[in-house]
């Protein structure tokens, strides 16, 4: 068989496995299915892994699937032990002996009891050790107490209510389990009936198994950004299957990585003094120092916020020194306003912010403005769009519809005062005078050229001085070219 062959049958087996188990579970999401039937096929390449994850199956409620799922999980992991309660003793010397899978079911029981009762002690130090390659325990047997190492290195599947301790949870794939809803359908599984069915799917993952063992030994995938420390432990044999199995698988799982990985840490609020960190982060906001009894006051008034209500008493400055001090953050002297108190800086809290806080989400900026558009060439101006002339009317072929517009005369303008010019003219040899503007000669007003006195308004162009002035200067004689003003010629 090539190997792009097996390539696809190794991805249709997943998908198999896949089917099997959402037939029977409602899985509160694709990316949780993807996970657990990842988790299934590692169980059969666990000698060839560095690190194991640990599936946690958690719900606030009972009657959420998650002991249907250990019970499909028995069908398909290679000589699964399903716990219930079992002794430390029985599951150390199983281990041992073969390391077979755990199937923890009611696992949140193995977590509550503490003290000199606690039986649980030693399986809760297998499963907080068993993550890892060549892990071990020493323990006393025989009559002469001989001391021997166990070792712990196996897969474990976890369902249990509520959560788990974080020494567990950092290192599990955690799935958050939830009743079905009205509309939710599955099959109801029946051990006789799919024992088969379940058991020919084994089969075949412990077949593809052998033949990849070798080559997945040493294969680190690639892992999302973000994923790093001990969710890159956790996800790495996971995501080598999926490579190893190709088709859509290797998406599937980093799909299913991210969105897991980040519900985890969402849901993960960290310890009480992370918790404090956190909201001294909030408090501060953009503040360079703030005085202790301020910080105080803006912690209590948090919502939801523990520093009002601690076992009865409200966080006090002792209380905040002693805290904070864990991180090696000390109060000190700071001006406030025109007072000296005791209290924080922004920089010595800064530190610890960095290292123990994810980073504030930088806030959305608001979209830019479309560019306007360019030409082709980078160094062309873009062309005008061509703007279509008005049609041309035609004229109309009815003479009658036409007619000639008269010219308007031309108007003089208005005489200016004060522009006045004096002309002297001759008539047939005779001096003349009159008074006209730039214009032309006055056709108003004119006077005589003899007397000065104004010339009647009924005297001609031609009439320069009066009969009298004329009779005067020319007593025998009246030229007819010149008529004297007021008179006709004798």
């Amino acid at each position: 068989m090539s190997k792009e062959r097996s390539r696809d049958r190794a991805a249709t087996l997943l998908d198999d496995v896949a089917g099997l188990l959402g037939r029977f579970v409602a899985f509160p999401s694709d990316d949780a299915l993807t996970a657990v039937t990842l988790w299934a096929a590692h169980t059969h390449l666990i000698s060839a892994w560095e690190n194991t994850a640990r599936l946690a199956l958690l719900s606030p409620e009972p009657g959420s699937g998650k002991t249907r799922v250990l019970e499909v999980l028995e069908l398909l992991c290679p000589r699964p032990m399903h716990v219930l309660n079992a002794s430390p003793a029985a599951i150390f010397r199983t281990i041992e002996k073969a390391a077979p899978p755990l199937l923890l079911d009611e696992c949140d029981t193995i977590f509550t009891r503490k003290g000199k009762d606690d039986e649980h002690q030693d399986l809760r130090a297998l499963l907080n050790s068993g993550y890892r390659a060549g892990a071990t325990i020493p323990r006393c047997v025989g009559a002469h107490h001989e001391v021997r190492l166990f070792p712990t290195f196996c897969a474990v599947a976890l369902a249990g209510l509520g959560d788990l301790p974080d020494t567990v949870m950092t290192r599990s794939v955690i799935v958050r389990m939830r009743r079905r809803a009205p509309g939710e359908v599955v099959e109801s599984f029946r051990r006789r009936l799919h024992r088969a069915e379940g058991e020919a799917l084994r089969g075949e993952l412990e077949t593809w198994a052998k033949s990849i063992a070798k080559r997945v030994r040493h294969v680190y995938p690639e892992l999302p950004h973000g994923v790093t420390d001990r969710p890159a432990d956790v996800w790495e044999p996971l995501l080598a299957v999926a490579d190893a199995a190709g088709g859509r698988w290797p998406e599937l799982g980093r799909a299913a990585c991210v969105q897991l990985v980040k519900a985890a840490r969402s849901v993960d609020s960290g310890s009480l003094g992370v918790r404090l960190l956190a909201d001294m982060r909030t408090v501060f906001a953009e503040a360079d120092r703030m005085g202790t009894e301020d910080i105080l006051t803006a912690l209590r008034k948090l919502p939801e916020a523990p520093w009002d209500d601690l076992r009865g008493r409200p966080l006090d400055a002792r209380g905040l020194a002693r805290r904070l001090g864990a991180y090696e953050i000390s109060s000190t002297k700071v001006k406030i306003g025109d007072a000296s108190v005791r209290g924080y800086r922004r920089e010595v809290l800064h530190d610890a912010w960095c290292r123990y806080l994810p980073p504030v989400p930088a806030e959305a900026e608001p979209p830019e403005p479309p560019e306007p558009c360019r030409s082709h060439g980078p160094n062309q101006v873009p062309l005008p769009l061509p703007v279509p002339e008005p049609p041309s009317q035609a004229e109309p072929d009815d003479p009658s519809l036409t007619c000639d517009v008269p010219e308007v005369p031309e108007v003089p303008l208005p005489q200016e005062p004060g522009r006045r010019e004096r002309h002297r003219t001759h008539t047939n040899g005779v001096e003349s005078s009159d008074t006209s503007d730039e214009s032309g000669p006055s056709q108003v007003g004119r006077r005589c050229t003899d007397c000065g006195k104004p010339l009647p308004a009924h005297a001609g162009p031609g009439v320069l001085v009066h009969v009298e002035c004329w009779q005067a200067r020319t007593p025998n004689s009246t030229p007819s070219s010149q008529q004297p003003a007021g008179g006709t010629n004798p």
